[in-house]
């Protein structure tokens, strides 16, 4: 459903669906109900200023029944946000694409605590384009190449080559050279099959039983020592203050499950060098912008629907422990 407020300050407009019942007699009873006790005066202030607009943008007052409409928008109060120190790339833009290098730690569109600081806000802010959209979505802490859509007109022809998987992604990462403990030896390039599940509760990913519905193809491509190791970076391995061997690897996903790409490294017993989800789920801590998760999407490959040419995107982004 479009709404009928404009893009403001690169952010949409809130859509809230109204209950059908309730002891609310008026839309803003309930959102008093809801958010009175963080800004009541705030709420009044937008009803009467009009700010607060139903189906066609009709504009609701305090007065305004509950029944009268099903969704209403508005814009909220965005708190201020501390600048993430990363910058993006722009790679190519053309009347229907924008293709970025998104930075490692700057989340693709706004959620939780990052609004302004996210790639959709700045792009939009700092190109005049309310009307861009992305294509796809890049984890908060992975880089690489991310497309967005300049065109509603022609929107709908990308997104139908996501949706059929016509859309080759390759992604690269660093991790151990060899898997940990407990794990068997992996015969490389290697398929990963399983079947993932994410919950809106649950912070992880998951492998449960099942038909498989997630698969990735991983290649090796070079190994190489990564220095002595220190027993805060990683543990047993600075036992003997030893060097680590690590790797490059190649990433071909054939579905796109969250985080399945950290699910299927660590499944191997090969964990992304930086990852605090996968194998284990550290204690969350301030962002260390020195060590960023080693996950980088590095191309994608499609047949342009406008031109119907080949086209390929690749990133110029390093990641900071490949050698």
């Amino acid at each position: 459903m479009q709404s009928p407020l404009p893009v403001r300050d690169g952010v949409n407009a809130t859509r809230l669906r109204l209950p059908d019942e309730g002891p609310w007699d008026t839309a803003m009873d309930y959102m008093m109900h809801r958010w009175g006790h963080i800004d009541p005066q705030g709420i009044e202030d937008r009803f009467d200023a009009g700010e607060i607009v139903g189906e066609a943008g009709i504009a609701l007052d305090r007065a305004t029944p509950l029944r009268n409409h099903t969704f209403i928008w508005y814009y909220r109060t965005l708190p201020p946000e501390t600048r993430i120190p990363v910058e993006l790339d722009i790679l190519h833009q053309d009347e229907h694409l924008l293709v970025v290098d998104k930075p490692h730690f700057l989340p693709t569109t706004p959620g939780g605590t990052y609004i302004q600081e996210s790639a959709l806000v700045r792009l939009r802010n700092q190109l005049e384009l309310p009307d861009l959209i992305p294509m796809h979505r890049l984890d908060r802490m992975t880089a690489g190449i991310l497309l967005l859509s300049t065109n509603p007109q022609t929107r709908g022809k990308y997104q139908v080559l996501f949706e059929k998987r016509q859309v080759q992604k390759e992604y690269e990462c660093v991790a151990a050279a060899e898997p940990a403990a407990g794990h068997p030896a992996v015969d490389f390039p290697v398929v990963v099959r399983n079947r993932m599940t994410k919950s809106r509760s649950y912070l992880l990913a998951e492998v449960i039983d099942g038909e498989p519905n997630a698969e990735t193809s991983i290649e090796r491509l070079r190994t190489f020592d990564a220095g002595p190791a220190h027993a805060a970076d990683d543990g047993a391995d600075a036992a003997d203050g030893g060097s680590r061997r690590r790797a490059l690897y190649r990433l071909a996903p054939h579905s796109g499950k969250t985080h399945q790409l950290r699910v299927h490294m660590a499944s191997l017993g090969l964990g992304i060098v930086n990852d605090a989800f996968y194998p284990e789920l550290l204690d969350k801590a301030p962002d260390d912008y020195a060590k960023p998760l080693q996950l980088l999407a590095r191309g994608i490959r499609f047949d342009d629907p406008i031109s119907g040419r080949a086209v390929e995107y690749r990133s110029g982004l390093q990641l900071s422990e490949a050698r």
